[in-house]
């Protein structure tokens, strides 16, 4: 082992091992023992075992997983294993120890082909945090495919009117949550939420979540994030509704899903997720002159990215509308003058 004082002044430790050289620097000079541990540690990081060099990029992926289970949610864990089955089979078969940059942005490449930006940008994500937490001598530099932007989808207050009234007449099952989907509450939130979650004085506390476990079962956790566990209120019509059948909502979460469609299909309006009932209530917000934080807090969001699509696509629309306006008086007065 050497350590040597660099012109910068900082002090260089290197060790030869089975034929090749480590080193690290740092900004002092270190005792011998401290040396070698600092020496020790930098090697550990680097030194495989026979097991694991054997091991493919889809035995590193699950192996990531596994380190993970206590930490993360049912969702984001069983995303993660279908992220797998999404990478091409060459890739998850390769030699872990193997894949270099070339390899992966090989990988992006072919993703990008039949694949969303966004969708490519998170399979190289989870790519990104496999290889960083057992290679951490790979700093990927991928090329990735441009995001696309969209306009948020914002339901009309006629297509939600329309459907409210059709459902409590022909499928009263599905009214209360599709009204608890216009008052921002997600489809999870909506499934795990109880009677005893409402209040006496129709206050709504959303603190619990309908998730499915990697094991396909359905199971009831923390809400999304810190800032989704809200209290909101609700219509007294729909706690009244509520208090009445002794619970909020009994079915399966892709059953509100499938019955949306069908009323949609059944008035002829576009079609739109339960999910886009959150976006029309943070526009109607927005409108009654409620500020975006405001909103953050009833719709339970923790940054601003969708507030603020939803707050510029709504300037859009009234700029759009004024410039109708401006045009109609201005054929008024130019053709009718």
């Amino acid at each position: 082992m050497e350590i040597e004082q660099l012109p910068s002044g900082s002090y260089r430790i290197r060790q030869m091992y089975n034929g090749k050289r480590y080193s690290i620097t740092i900004p002092y000079k270190p005792t011998q023992k401290e040396a070698i541990r600092l020496l020790n540690d930098k090697m550990s990081e680097f030194i495989v075992s026979p097991k694991e060099g054997r091991m493919n990029f889809g035995d590193a992926s699950n192996k990531f997983i596994e380190s993970k289970e206590s930490v993360l949610s049912p969702r984001t864990i069983r995303e993660y294993r279908l992220y797998i089955n999404r990478l091409p089979a060459w890739f998850v078969e390769k030699s872990f120890y193997d894949i270099n940059q070339t390899d992966v942005q090989t990988c992006v490449n072919e993703l990008a082909k039949d694949k969303a930006p966004k969708t490519v940008r998170c399979l190289h994500g989870f790519i990104s945090a496999v290889i960083g937490q057992f290679r951490p001598d790979i700093n990927l530099k991928t090329t990735l495919p441009m995001l696309t932007k969209k306009e948020p989808y914002i339901p009309s207050e006629e297509d939600i009117t329309r459907i409210l009234e059709y459902t409590k007449k022909k499928y009263p099952h599905f009214f209360v949550p599709i009204v608890l989907g216009c008052f921002s509450l997600r489809r999870s939130e909506i499934c795990a939420l109880q009677v005893s979650d409402i209040d006496d004085d129709n206050m709504c506390h959303v603190n619990k979540a309908l998730v499915q476990a990697t094991d396909g079962t359905w199971v009831v956790k923390g809400t999304k994030t810190v800032g989704s566990t809200r209290v909101i209120p609700i219509p007294s019509e729909v706690c009244d509704i509520i208090r009445k059948q002794g619970y909020v909502y009994k079915g399966g979460a892709q059953s509100i899903a499938n019955y949306l469609t069908r009323a949609q299909d059944a008035l002829g309006i576009p079609h739109f997720s339960l999910h886009k009932t959150r976006h029309y209530c943070a526009s109607k917000l927005l409108d009654l002159g409620y500020s975006l934080q405001d909103v953050k807090e009833w719709c339970g969001w923790t940054n601003d990215t969708v507030p603020m699509e939803i707050y510029m696509h709504s300037l859009k629309m009234k700029n759009v509308d004024a410039k109708k306006d401006i045009a109609s008086k201005l054929s008024d007065s130019i053709l009718r003058g």
